[in-house]
């Protein structure tokens, strides 16, 4: 964990990881969806309007979507609602924010959407990436405690020391799952929410305890990396489903090889592991779970499963209804 990566000097401003890490995968993107855009013989300034309307559209809707869902977090600080350089982006909000505009513009310019939508599907999934990388030096969006061989530690006072110290009535978490002693606390609330001293506000002993010893912060699943390491992995299979696509075959019809198809694709397979990897997290809390018997799933694990589905309705669309494109 390093969320802040330096100060500038004079005029005592410090740059956060995560908007670094931001830009990192909006150039990535950029550039990945300008070489494969070649394929179809799209216009750079096009390809350059469509990411520039997807990464303000999707910043826009990923911040809302985050705001919303954390409602609690924001009162009586407003402007603590742009502060999207310390981390706070939902994935979800930015996809059904940035697909309409995207889709607005195309229809606009009198382009064709399906073959748009399949590059940047790919570009997205190379952009969020990094992201993900930007999530795990702030700390955000951090997993349970485990015993894995692949396992990281957080500092005191992280996001994740701070979920291990107090119960997570909305994980159905009645305990905490590491019991901090009251003098290491700044105070306790009415609800039994703990807050940690500053770390330079504790004697020798107890720093030593918070960091190494008896009181640090359990080992949790590196999440954000699993995450990471999934989309760069979807980014090569979207890739190589979409160069299956768009191989000459002499006229021959294949199965789900129409445009759009590689679009589809990106929501069946995000939908899967982000249902995956959400059980492994320990920040979201549970909301609601129609596939379930109990209270036991968080939103990003049902926008997950209707991912799913959605994208499998396309699929099976896009392969009924031939593209004009095509057909002309």
């Amino acid at each position: 964990m390093h969320p802040e990566l330096f100060r500038i000097p004079f005029i005592d401003y410090t740059v956060h990881s995560f908007g670094p890490m931001t830009v990192l995968g909006f150039v990535a993107a950029y550039f990945l969806i300008m070489r494969i855009s070649r394929k179809i013989a799209a216009s750079p300034e096009v390809i350059t309007n469509i990411v520039l309307c997807c990464l303000i559209a999707g910043i826009v809707g990923a911040r809302a979507f985050y705001v919303i869902h954390h409602y609690s977090q924001f009162r009586g600080e407003f402007f603590s609602v742009f502060a999207t350089w310390n981390g706070g982006l939902e994935f979800y909000g930015g996809v059904i924010f940035a697909a309409p505009v995207v889709f607005i513009y195309l229809r606009r310019k009198k382009l064709p959407i399906r073959p748009y939508l399949d590059i940047l599907a790919i570009g997205l999934m190379i952009g969020l990436a990094f992201g993900r990388v930007g999530c795990f030096l702030n700390g955000c969006c951090f997993g349970k405690p485990t015993e894995f061989v692949c396992k990281v530690r957080f500092p005191y006072r992280s996001f994740a020391y701070f979920s291990q110290v107090n119960p997570n009535f909305k994980r159905n978490r009645s305990e905490p799952q590491l019991v901090l002693p009251a003098d290491y606390c700044l105070y306790i609330d009415e609800n039994g929410e703990r807050y940690p001293l500053p770390l330079e506000e504790l004697d020798s002993q107890q720093r030593f305890d918070v960091t190494k010893g008896e009181y640090r912060c359990l080992s949790i699943h590196p999440t954000q990396l699993y995450s990471s390491a999934n989309a760069a992995f979807l980014c090569f299979i979207l890739y190589l489903f979409w160069r299956r696509a768009n191989r000459k075959t002499g006229g021959k019809n294949r199965l789900f090889a129409e445009p759009g198809h590689t679009f589809a694709l990106a929501f069946i397979l995000y939908g899967i592991t982000r249902f995956i990897l959400e059980s492994l997290r320990d920040d979201n809390p549970f909301e609601y779970a129609w596939w379930a018997l109990y209270k036991g799933g968080t939103v990003s694990q049902n926008l997950g499963i209707y991912m799913i589905v959605f994208g499998a309705i396309l699929m099976i669309a896009f392969q009924i209804y031939k593209s004009k494109e095509q057909n002309s």
